[in-house]
């Protein structure tokens, strides 16, 4: 189950292919024109003129929101849509009119706005400061922020306070930040060997299926992996997730031992298993990967 990235130029600010904010028209004080009617004549309003539109895209207004989009010609034979990092993007027919390529956009507003949004949310989160690997900083843990704290003890353990959601880590006077990763690294390495045993029996009964085994995985492009001999590798990084992404990763390898592709009868399968596959998929996909701690 691969993690795919797309790293493309982005334009400028002033060329996003979303304008949520409206153009509101800008009040102007009295007494700054003077009005060549009579005194009560309304005063002329200043509205700011919209950012240019960018070499090579194109500009429509959908209700009140602003849109701009690339356009594409090709050899299909509908309109389609898609979502990237530069914004929205519009493939249609050598054929189709631009009134017929508006007319769609239109009518898939709420999915385009809905898709940009989430977009621009990702963006967001990755322009967020990295973690500190200090005392008192917080570290993601089943889908909720853990404080860790740091003493000095001659005891090296670490040790977990659910109560008040902090993280004890023992470390001898005068320690860097190098040996705070590692303890904190195998502590969560230790928990998820713990949960993870736990949790891929369920959804293996559930299947009615056997796997041979299971490892941790440190792999920077899957989250998890099955060979047809049943061997499961789980990232341990999923400690990070809430508990329904992890079980959605464990569903979908458990269900490679039934299908090894990703064909229809492969997520019927992990369906069967685990219903709600769908939105924890999603929430999978969307995180972003670059917001998690590096070790």
């Amino acid at each position: 189950m691969k993690l795919l990235r797309q790293k493309r130029q982005k334009p400028g600010p002033e060329q996003l292919a979303l304008q949520l904010d409206l153009f509101a028209s800008t009040d102007v004080q009295p007494g700054i024109f003077k009005s060549p009617g009579p005194a009560t004549a309304p005063l002329p309003e200043l509205v700011p003129a919209p950012p240019p539109v960018a070499p090579g895209w194109r500009r429509l207004y959908v209700d009140e929101h602003m849109l701009d989009y690339v356009l594409q010609r090709s050899k299909r034979r509908s309109i389609g849509f898609l979502i990237n990092d530069d914004g929205l993007r519009v493939t249609a027919p050598k054929w189709a009119a631009i009134s017929e390529i508006e007319k769609a956009i239109h009518e898939k507003q709420r999915w385009i706005f809905s898709k940009l949004h989430e977009r621009r949310e990702r963006s967001a989160r990755r322009l967020q400061p990295p973690m500190q690997w200090r005392d008192g900083a917080t570290l993601p843990y089943l889908g909720q922020d853990i404080s860790l704290r740091i003493r000095t003890a001659q005891n090296m353990g670490v040790r977990y306070e659910p109560d008040t959601r902090e993280l004890i880590i023992g470390l001898p006077e005068g320690a860097g930040e190098q040996q705070l990763k590692d303890r904190v690294q195998g502590w969560l390495q230790t928990q998820a060997r713990l949960l993870f045993a736990e949790r891929l029996p369920i959804y293996a009964e559930k299947l009615s299926a056997t796997y041979h085994s299971f490892a941790l995985s440190s792999a920077t492009t899957q989250w998890g992996s099955c060979t047809a001999d049943g061997k499961i590798r789980l990232n341990w990084r999923l400690m990070h997730f809430a508990l329904p992404m992890i079980d959605y990763v464990i569903a979908h390898e458990l269900s490679h031992l039934r299908e090894m592709n990703h064909g229809p009868k492969f997520w019927a399968t992990v369906q069967s298993i685990f219903p709600e596959f769908e939105s924890a998929k999603k929430a999978l996909r969307d995180s972003a990967q670059e917001t998690l701690p590096v070790f």
